[in-house]
């Protein structure tokens, strides 16, 4: 026993380094692909498989390792599934709401390949967790079930991330508001469109600061790109709100008189802003975005973050 410990923490070492933490380590075998850490306790019927992290798995480039272990431990087995999956964080990541967050969610979708499943701290996914949350809140997102962070070990080897202290933000800093956050190229825009149930080419009338939210009051021609779940009738009387942004800058939101394309997703029974992009007819890269969005396929974030 103590000699496979031991062969297990230099294996550990020397593929991880700086990534695991070494707490206070027990003695153990690696015996089925079986976690006590998870409820359900699942055994599969292949034993996990090396394989290869595909090119168009994008959420885990460059994480350090190139190949994954499959079935992964969110109980993904098959490859086309745990694209589909983590392909919903992918925009999460771009939004650097914490330094760690890609080894974290990687740990779990891609893990790297030895002798036992080796999982995130505990300490990891809360840090990820109190980072993240006022983002995904901002998006209509809650923080899943799947990652609750008491499933996840402490005092057992386990996977960190390098450099995650940040630095100290000026006093009176204030992030823009994640909605306002984004750039005019095809990939953000279409994470964005993809994160949201729905997107109209209108004006806004007037804003409104209501509580720690913003009303967006839209002007009554609106021309629908992406319906989803928004009724026609509910669009002509449609209101939008920027959670929790009364005070974070939005710059968008300040030049009423531009068209833009403005996404949302209805939560509870409001209907919240999830992104702004200028309707900016004369890039060519807004126009390939509007042609690319006839055919995009988005993954799948209804049955990620229910």
């Amino acid at each position: 026993m103590k000699s496979l410990a031991s062969l297990l923490l230099w294996r550990l070492i020397a593929l991880l380094m700086p990534l695991v933490s070494l707490g206070q380590t027990s003695e153990y075998e690696y015996l089925s692909w079986k976690s006590d850490l998870y409820n359900s306790g699942r055994i599969y019927d292949k034993p996990p498989q090396c394989v290869k992290i595909p090119d168009d798995l994008k959420l885990c480039h460059n994480v350090g390792y190139n190949e994954m272990l499959l079935p992964n431990l969110l109980e993904h087995e098959t490859m086309a599934e745990v694209k589909q999956q983590a392909g919903s964080w992918v925009p999460l990541v771009h939004k650097n709401c914490h330094p760690g967050t890609q080894v974290f969610l990687c740990s779990l979708f891609a893990p790297v390949c030895l002798e036992r499943p080796i999982y995130p701290c505990r300490w990891l996914c809360e840090n990820v967790r109190d980072g993240c949350t006022p983002i995904m809140e901002a998006f209509g997102f809650p923080w899943p079930e799947m990652l609750t962070c008491e499933k996840f070990p402490q005092d057992d080897v386990c996977i960190s991330a390098p450099n995650t202290t940040e630095a100290s933000k000026p006093i009176g800093f204030s992030p823009v508001c994640p909605p306002c956050d984004n750039e005019m190229k095809m990939d953000a825009i279409l994470e964005n469109m993809c994160a949201s149930e729905f997107a109209i080419k209108t004006k806004i009338k007037e804003v409104k600061r209501e509580n720690v939210d913003r009303k967006v009051i839209l002007q009554k021609r609106k021309k629908p790109v992406k319906l989803g779940t928004l009724m026609k009738e509910d669009m002509k009387k449609l209101t939008l709100y920027l959670k929790n942004g009364a005070d974070c800058p939005c710059a968008q939101l300040e030049n009423l008189g531009n068209t833009y394309l403005i996404m949302g997703r209805k939560v509870d029974n409001q209907y919240l802003l999830t992104g702004i992009h200028k309707w900016d007819k004369s890039s060519k890269e807004f126009k390939k975005t509007l042609k690319k969005l006839k055919s995009h396929k988005c993954p799948a974030y209804e049955n990620v973050f229910k």
